[in-house]
């Protein structure tokens, strides 16, 4: 019965590998760098940019509209609906500057797009992810979630650099507008081959989910194993946000990055990534998602330190040391929250709890970026100086963020490592 229902699901495990894929690649058009190109062609200064990179975080929080909708059944039908208009709004943003309007108005419609792509696109994801990994045996989750990552990598590789030429080829024969026309066509086309993908994927039968009411909504956070769970990603959301969404407006506007070097600098931090995330997975599926996350917390800790050395001066090769010791923690960071999940959460509390982590994790990142985004215009309107000290904002920001990282591996330690895993 087992090899039947392996054998009844491999086409879909594959559709999901695809999906993934394609889904990341929309993520890295809309991202950093090319999210900051548009703001800058729209004259939005860099806090606000950094602002506009931490809607990721702030759409994380929004996954807990998924525990409103996780009863409705079949779960494909309503998350591939949600998963168009998301995509449809994130490929909008490319037509923003084409638009013969105010400043103003590109920067409102900018904004719009963005925040309820991010809306949308999160409060399926929770829903989506458990539908897509029950179709993956449970001793083979780490391997899994580590060969979907290689192929989004590799292939992210390919369309980074191939987004990177089409931005800077425009850019500088002067036709930007001519790029993002481009660029939002091709978002359009993934689009649909994304669709396709949740089309062909099966859904698992499954017992109707009984529907939540706010008092046993509110209820789950009563569980302490969630709850300390939950405490490990709003820590590292509130690490890494901080430093991660002024990165994008400081190699455009600072260090003086073109669209084709910050792509190379992915690929090669993709490249990495993909050759360690299988021993990753496999060392995980071994030990336990708990002790890999020593492990990659610590490299982070080792990247955020390297990115406080950032200048101008040595901004090159020094943010490639930080991209690629990034990548390397991210190795297992990006999994683990569903891991941890599955780990430590009974079966039927699994959906809720990712989208509680999701959601607290989620705001906490938003917030904290909104929380330094004076600290960085102050740094700036000084000429880039604290207290007469010359310091750009962004080095200040990864300082805090390795403190913060490395008090996570503490807790891991000290919290998470005598939690009872699930049977």
């Amino acid at each position: 019965m087992e090899t039947k229902l392996k054998d009844e699901y491999k086409s879909s495990r594959i559709m999901y590998i695809i999906e993934a894929a394609l889904e990341y690649f929309i993520a890295i058009a809309v991202g950093t760098v090319y999210l900051a190109k548009i703001t800058s062609e729209i004259g939005i200064p860099d806090n606000i940019t950094g602002i506009l990179t931490s809607f990721v975080s702030l759409g994380c929080g929004f996954q807990v509209i998924a525990l409103f909708l996780a009863h409705k059944k079949p779960v494909k039908r309503w998350v591939t609906i949600f998963h168009v208009i998301s995509q449809l709004l994130f490929s909008a943003m490319y037509f923003v500057p084409l638009l013969p309007i105010s400043r103003a108005g590109q920067t409102v419609l900018l904004i719009c797009s963005l925040l309820l792509a991010q809306i949308l696109h999160n409060a399926i994801n929770s829903p989506k992810i458990n539908w897509c990994m029950s179709l993956v045996d449970e001793d083979k989750r780490g391997r899994f979630t580590a060969n979907k990552e290689i192929v989004s990598l590799l292939g992210g590789m390919v369309f980074s650099f191939a987004l990177g030429q089409i931005m800077d080829s425009f850019s500088k024969s002067g036709k930007i507008t001519t790029g993002f026309l481009l660029c939002g066509v091709m978002l359009l086309f993934l689009t649909a081959l994304h669709t396709l993908t949740l089309v062909f994927t099966k859904e698992k039968p499954s017992e109707q989910t009984k529907k939540l009411n706010i008092k046993e909504i509110f209820g789950l956070f009563k569980n302490k194993t969630i709850l300390k769970v939950v405490c490990v990603f709003v820590l590292w959301n509130v690490a890494s946000y901080i430093t991660t969404s002024y990165m994008g407006a400081y190699q455009v506007n600072d260090l003086g990055f073109s669209p084709v070097f910050a792509s190379v600098v992915i690929i090669i931090g993709s490249l990495v990534r993909a050759t360690i995330s299988r021993p990753v997975g496999k060392f995980a599926d071994r030990f336990s998602f708990c002790k890999m996350l020593y492990f990659c917390f610590g490299i982070e800790v080792l990247a955020f330190l390297t990115a406080s050395l950032i200048t101008p001066a040595n901004g090159k090769y020094m943010y490639i040391i930080y991209y690629v010791l990034y990548c390397i923690g991210c190795a297992g960071t990006n999994s683990a929250i569903i891991n941890l999940i599955y780990d430590y959460v009974d079966f039927d509390k699994r959906t809720s709890a990712l989208a509680l982590v999701n959601t607290a994790s989620g705001f906490a990142g938003f917030f904290a970026t909104l929380a330094v985004s004076p600290l960085v215009k102050h740094i700036q309107e000084n000429k880039n100086k604290l207290f007469g000290i010359e310091i750009y904002a962004q080095q200040l920001l990864a300082l805090c963020s390795a403190v913060i990282v490395a008090g996570i591996i503490v807790y891991l330690l000290l919290v998470i490592s005598k939690l009872k895993k699930h049977e």
